[in-house]
């Protein structure tokens, strides 16, 4: 028995709708806390008029797909990656393991992580016309637009991903996003400040490999401390998916046509290219250097409850709870601070997030510190420019964009996304031609 069918059987597990328009009742099954949309359409006042629809901008409480990639409870606090606590992958995995899991769905063995990292390293290296691609940028060219551009740029190197059906092919094309994204990152970022690109070295690990492409100079050999090696390999676990975010669902919702996964992965880079979503962890610096110092705190605290200020950083759309990636990043951030010493604003936040927790204004309304509120300053400590932030984001999370897009492809449950609307302009109006309108 399917679960649609299932819910029709217990009455109990669904939904009694009486419309007051007409009177009818109609009985909506519930399965998995949700109604189809498709069953509210069935009622109607009369055959002639469509059937009722769900006004949800934003999609606040639309589901849009099914999914086993990543389960958040926000209430709880919960993130888990196929089922493992975001906590234990951070302490004890690797970004590389963890792109696996999202993309495979379980862990692998010995014999099937060392392919999968042989493979990922061996494709590192873009073709030398993606170089020239990049050299015709601005000198000043953000680096999120000429990584968006770039990843798009890959589909006409690669013609056969358009082949989504072939599970050989879309694993290849996987694995050559995956390995050339931390390349086309660290490219972005040379070309903005003028120095010659960096080519990946094999010998490396795949986060060593990209330090070494931002920041290698003359030296024989690149050689990054291992701490700061391990606090960027945890900061990419820690973005590598977050269930039906803005990106993720621009992934999804691009990839429903059917189009070539770079294609589909740059529209993920554009969205998160938007300060809404990716820029938050800016937003947090930019507050912290306007408070300034300890003795503002209290006065920057007052203006935000009385409206004049805004706390970035605090609350999520999800998380009513304490983001369970800020704890984990708040240790990563001691661990980058060991090597390259304390940022002064260390001090300015660690003391907000303590006046958060404890006063009642913001536990009230369950405004807890989220991912973004210590990643800027860990990424400050490396030297990141702020316009960096955003493409260290999409590098972790190209794994979680891939592991959606490639359960969207084989879900038959799913068709192109065309969302309806509700029209609120003119109709029917006459038209006057441009002789008689300009008389």
């Amino acid at each position: 028995m399917t679960d649609v069918a299932a819910a029709a059987a217990d009455p109990a597990a669904s939904l009694t709708v009486r419309d007051n328009r007409t009177g009818n009742e109609y009985e909506v099954p519930i399965v998995d806390g949700t109604i189809r949309a498709a069953d509210l359409g069935k009622i109607r006042v009369s055959d002639e008029q469509p059937g009722l629809a769900v006004y949800d901008p934003g999609f606040v409480n639309t589901a849009s797909c099914r999914s086993s990639v990543t389960y958040i409870d926000g209430d709880q606090g919960i993130l888990e990656y196929r089922g493992y606590p975001i906590e234990q992958l951070a302490e004890k995995s690797s970004f590389l393991e963890v792109a696996y899991l999202l993309i495979h769905g379980a862990l692998p063995t010995k014999e099937q992580y060392d392919a999968w990292e042989h493979e990922i390293t061996y494709h590192t290296f873009v073709h030398e016309n993606v170089k020239g691609f990049m050299h015709g940028f601005r000198y000043d060219a953000h680096p999120m637009g000429m990584l968006m551009a770039s990843v798009g740029a890959l589909s006409t190197f690669y013609p056969d991903a358009r082949n989504i059906e072939d599970p050989h092919n879309r694993h290849m094309q996987i694995v050559r996003m995956i390995a050339k994204m931390p390349t086309l990152g660290a490219w972005s970022f040379r070309h903005a400040q003028g120095k010659p690109f960096v080519y990946p070295d094999n010998e490396l690990s795949y986060t060593e490999n990209f330090l070494s492409m931002l920041f290698k100079m003359s030296e024989q050999k690149f050689e990054a401390d291992e701490r700061l090696v391990r606090a960027l390999d945890v900061l990419f676990i820690l973005h590598a998916d977050h269930e039906q975010n803005c990106s993720t669902n621009a992934v999804r919702s691009v990839g429903s046509s059917q189009v070539d996964p770079y294609s589909a992965v740059a529209a993920g880079v554009g969205a998160l290219y938007g300060p809404l979503h990716g820029g938050a962890n800016e937003a947090v610096l930019r507050m912290l250097r306007r408070i300034g110092s300890m003795e503002n705190i209290p006065a920057f605290i007052e203006g935000v409850k009385n409206g004049n200020e805004r706390l970035m950083g605090f609350g999520h759309r999800v998380y009513k709870n304490y983001d369970p990636r800020a704890k984990i990043i708040k240790q990563a951030a001691d661990d980058v601070f060991e090597v390259t010493g304390v940022n002064p604003l260390l001090k300015i936040a660690k003391e907000l997030e303590k006046i958060a927790l404890e006063d009642e204004y913001f536990v009230k309304r369950r405004l807890y510190p989220n991912v973004d509120f210590y990643s800027g300053l860990i990424y400050e400590a490396f030297q990141f420019p702020p316009e960096m932030f955003t493409v260290l984001f999409a590098i972790g999370r190209t794994p979680g964009w891939l592991a959606q897009w490639n359960e969207l492809v084989q879900d038959k449950e799913q068709k192109i996304a065309r969302p309806k609307q509700i029209y609120t302009g003119d109709r029917t109006l006459d038209f006057v031609p441009a002789a008689e309108r300009w008389a």
